[in-house]
């Protein structure tokens, strides 16, 4: 089983436009709502893609029982730590004109230390039942940079860290399996704009130095770098017609995780999470879609 792990969920509204113009009154062609958030995103695509896993996350308020709802009517499994504060509300505005997308943020607000305490015990007991994990998103207002490596110290389980920042820095001291940001993440993590491809290798191998057994970083429609143990690979992802290329990076890690829990050689798993991505890119909403 993969464990899904984050504090950051969100309730999604997608709103798609024919022609979406700034400063105007705009009418959507379609607007949806589901279960999102990096968290949730990973543990929707693992689960669609046919292996056993298992979400933890926050949840609170009308838009935390909606994540309830979703996640029950796609029998995802999930173990949700109630939360006093309402789960956050984001939208993308999708332009189908100019092939465009826009995401409007609501950043996690503060959660008590009762609901982070109830969160660590869970955690440590589902991940007494996992094999891998995969820990995801950035934490709420007012959690401590700490709180990640907190968890990884109540398990000896194997880790893709899909975070950033000093919420990451923390983590590399345990020597994490593999961390994935993509590459405006590691640009907040080392504290320095990426401009070359040179900036960026620096980058990876400094992670790597601080102890992260691999680096890999996406970057959207180009290419994606690995850094490991036997040096550096670059892989190009094929060109897509988008739909909806929110949630791709967060399927990438998905399918990473499943491809090392099958067994799959390193530049194999590293090609079909690729796919996941551009396949998810194809779909309106994220992670759900059939294993391709």
């Amino acid at each position: 089983m993969i464990l899904a792990a984050g504090l950051t969920p969100a309730w999604q509204q997608t709103l798609v436009f024919d022609h979406f113009r700034e400063g105007a009154v705009n009418r959507a062609s379609e607007a949806m709502w589901c279960a999102s958030g990096k968290v949730l995103n990973v543990g929707c695509a693992v689960h669609h893609l046919g292996v056993a896993s298992h979400t933890l996350s926050l949840a609170g308020g009308q838009s935390g029982q909606s994540l309830r709802d979703d996640f029950a009517r796609m029998n995802v499994p999930a173990t949700w730590i109630e939360s006093a504060t309402p789960t956050r509300i984001c939208t993308t505005i999708l332009d189908r004109d100019r092939h465009i997308t826009t995401e409007l943020v609501e950043n996690a607000a503060t959660v008590s230390a009762s609901e982070l305490t109830a969160y660590r015990k869970a955690f440590a007991q589902l991940s007494q039942k996992a094999e891998r994990l995969v820990l995801s998103g950035s934490l709420p207002r007012g959690t401590p940079s700490d709180f990640y490596r907190s968890l990884l110290e109540l398990s000896d389980k194997p880790v893709l860290l899909d975070i950033r920042g000093d919420e990451l820095r923390e983590c590399l001291p345990l020597k994490p399996w593999l961390v994935k940001p993509n590459r405006a993440e590691l640009a907040a993590t080392v504290g320095e704009p990426l401009v070359t491809e040179t900036d960026l290798l620096s980058a990876m191998q400094e992670l790597r130095s601080a102890g992260a057994e691999f680096v890999v970083v996406t970057d959207g429609p180009h290419a994606v770098w690995v850094a490991g143990p036997h040096g550096v690979a670059r892989f190009h992802p094929p060109v897509v017609q988008a739909v909806n290329p929110i949630g791709c990076g967060d399927c990438f890690a998905a399918g990473l995780a499943v491809a090392w829990q099958e067994g799959r050689r390193w530049d194999d798993a590293v090609e079909w999470a690729i796919t996941i991505a551009a396949e998810n890119a194809r779909h309106l909403l994220p992670a759900r879609f059939p294993r391709p």
